[in-house]
């Protein structure tokens, strides 16, 4: 029995250093690494109790359980906390159950389990919401796009596919004038194409089909519901994008906590029809005020980029310039190294 207590007193206090180091310096919550601190030192003294009779008890070698050649490497930051609350969790219930018969006061495993349900749902919650802005990070090309001035449907889902196969891999499905059925047909075959590419998906407007297709995210107007209620339907874990065109509205997005704002229309575009021109001045007002990522959008192309860029863009959103261009390929092989190479100066 005392290797079965040491075993688990090991793996609880080595799963809350994970667990703290995440909390420390992935969070940045002193508040929730502190906590973590406190439980692993209360496991820690209790451990110190009978440490010379445990170390003792010890026997690495002949223990049936140790497998190192079958040992679990994981790159993902939520796949490590996942396994580590979880090892946490398990070991915590096991020193329950044999502490008290070793003289060990199982109250304080007990404590420290119920704490950690309620630090697996703060901390998964603040992950995902992190994760988010995370995962645009390297997005710097968004492809907005419909189904409208295609032939068919296969036609418009072969340009997405070419568009993708260029290398964009932030998409957003945009259908102002079709039914709820069609949006959701369309929305599913956008889904296995961005699937296959690991590309991120969102879909304008419509959160009740967003959750159905299981796109990443919704794009929100200004007009639509906003961003807090948005939130509370969706949770942390779908990004959520608005459009924005004036200081104020990007500010107010900002506070609410959108994962990103749409900058524009920069230029004219018939996608925003009686819609003034922001021109590049509100850009670099973004660029210098706006801390979330943003993307500079409205009838940007191969002609007119380096003036988005100039203002203080380092991400755009492009539409006509991809979607309807001879080969989709290769004109988003060339809005990337545009920016990739504007990247490297600035």
């Amino acid at each position: 029995m005392k290797r079965i207590i040491d075993a688990n007193l090991n793996r609880a206090t080595e799963a809350l250093r994970v667990l703290e180091e995440i909390a420390r310096f992935y969070l940045d919550d002193k508040a929730m690494s502190e906590q973590l601190k406190n439980i692993r030192h209360n496991i820690s003294k209790e451990a110190d109790k009978d440490y010379e009779t445990l170390l003792d008890s010890r026997d690495t070698i002949g223990d049936v359980g140790i497998d190192a050649k079958n040992s679990t490497h994981r790159t993902n930051i939520v796949n490590i906390f996942k396994a580590n609350i979880k090892r946490l969790q398990q070991a915590l219930r096991t020193l329950a159950e044999y502490g008290e018969a070793q003289a060990l006061d199982f109250k304080i495993f007990e404590k420290a389990r119920y704490e950690s349900y309620t630090l697996e749902k703060e901390m998964y919650n603040n992950l995902s919401a992190k994760l988010n802005k995370f995962r645009l990070e390297d997005k710097n090309l968004y492809l907005v796009t419909s189904s409208d001035n295609f032939s068919s449907e296969d036609d418009f889902l072969d340009a997405v596919a070419s568009a993708l196969d260029g290398g964009v891999r932030l998409i957003q499905l945009r259908e102002k004038s079709h039914d709820a059925k069609k949006i959701t047909r369309l929305g599913k075959k956008i889904r296995e194409l961005t699937s296959i590419y690991n590309a991120i998906f969102i879909l304008n407007d419509r959160i009740d089909i967003a959750q159905i297709i299981d796109a990443d995210g919704v794009h929100l107007g200004q007009d639509d519901i906003d961003i807090k209620d948005a939130r509370n339907i969706l949770g942390d874990k779908m990004i959520i994008g608005i459009s924005t065109h004036c200081p104020e509205q990007a500010r107010k997005a900002q506070e609410q906590g959108a994962d990103y704002i749409g900058v524009g229309p920069i230029f004219t575009t018939p996608t925003k029809p009686g819609r003034q021109a922001v021109t590049t001045e509100y850009a670099k007002w973004v660029s210098k005020n706006i801390n979330i990522p943003w993307y500079a959008i409205g009838g940007i192309d191969s002609d007119n980029i380096q003036e988005v860029l100039t203002a203080g863009a380092t991400r755009i959103a492009v539409v006509r310039a991809i979607i309807n261009a001879s080969s989709p390929s290769d004109a988003a092989k060339n809005f990337l190294e545009i920016l990739n190479k504007e990247t490297l100066v600035k």
